[in-house]
């Protein structure tokens, strides 16, 4: 009597390369108010940052994302896109210090839209297999603080839907912390995890910095052995009013130190590491102009590099535009 077997599945390959988060929202734009950069802001953008990257996250299926997709394929562009789904709040957190809970009205229109949003997740890495590398289901929805939080089986259901709909390889980007608990029964569903890891938000000095990332990311990768381990946000802040971090940490001489630390070591382990973030972003957090979230950018919002660009694009910085 023979007996079927299950041909082994193939190991995870995911692309190699400069990788960053790329947000294209300028001075006046924002996703709440659906106001997105135009194809010509795009492309002056991407034609920045294919001078030094190959490999962009995408945080959801916006007008903005499918613009960005768009100029990859009509200009031949060499563009690989970790593609991400954005899932808004399915339960209050009564955690989040700046507000997660909302009426039962609120949440349902949440998780309707959602679920659209997962259709044009699905939708839109079929539409361009040959761009979008793998695709995301959320971002940041179940660690403590979050305002938009997504219990975990929700999070399995809109996994398991993407899975059974999509080619490419799936995971969820989160914060360290939570895949050390509470995220055990989704780590299966995944073809690999998604971390992020912020040493400045967490009061560390820039002598403690890198340690202190590679602790965090060992942290997930010894409860997972064998499971794929990308970073998909690490970065340093510029400029701080003092929240969340101490305000002279928030400086560009740390964020280019930072910047190369974590490159060499990146580099070295083989590791795929999405570097937070291309630009500034003015729309974001509170609107104290010191607000560390609009901050975080290798480039300023008007697109000029910040210290740890200027040596790749000295041809952008103000004096060479005005010459």
């Amino acid at each position: 009597m023979s007996t079927m077997h299950t041909p082994p599945t193939p190991p995870l390959t995911l692309p190699a390369g400069n990788a960053i988060c790329y947000s294209g929202y300028r001075d006046g734009q924002s996703p709440g108010d659906k106001t997105y950069p135009s194809l010509d802001e795009i492309r002056e953008d991407l034609a920045i940052l294919r001078r030094h990257w190959s490999l962009l996250r995408l945080y959801d299926c916006s007008p903005h994302a499918e613009r960005v997709l768009q100029v990859i394929e009509e200009d031949g562009l060499p563009f690989q896109v970790m593609l991400g789904a954005y899932l808004g709040a399915e339960m209050n957190n009564f955690g989040c210090p700046w507000g997660g809970t909302y009426s039962e009205e609120q949440l349902d229109a949440s998780r309707a839209e959602n679920l659209a949003e997962v259709d044009r997740l699905i939708a839109l890495a079929n539409r361009y297999p040959g761009i979008v590398f793998s695709v995301a289901v959320g971002n940041e929805a179940t660690v403590d603080w979050t305002d938009h939080f997504v219990p975990v089986q929700s999070m399995i259901d809109h996994v398991r839907r993407v899975k059974a709909a999509v080619r490419q390889p799936v995971t969820f980007c989160e914060n360290y912390v939570p895949w050390q608990h509470k995220l055990r029964d989704l780590v299966p569903e995944l073809d690999f995890i998604s971390v992020h890891t912020y040493p400045v938000w967490e009061y560390k000095h820039i002598h403690e910095a890198l340690d202190y990332t590679k602790d965090n990311l060992a942290s997930v990768a010894r409860l997972y052995p064998g499971k794929p381990i990308v970073i998909t946000e690490a970065g340093w802040c510029t400029n701080s009013n003092g929240r969340g971090m101490h305000a002279e940490h928030a400086v560009q001489e740390l964020q280019a130190t930072y910047y190369a630390d974590l490159m060499d070591w990146t580099r070295a382990e083989g590791l795929l590491c999405f570097v937070f973030e291309a630009f500034d972003e003015t729309w974001k957090g509170s609107p104290d102009p010191l607000e560390p979230e609009k901050h975080w950018g290798l480039f300023t919002a008007d697109r000029r590099p910040k210290l740890v660009m200027q040596d790749l694009y000295p041809d952008l910085l103000p004096q060479a535009a005005e010459a």
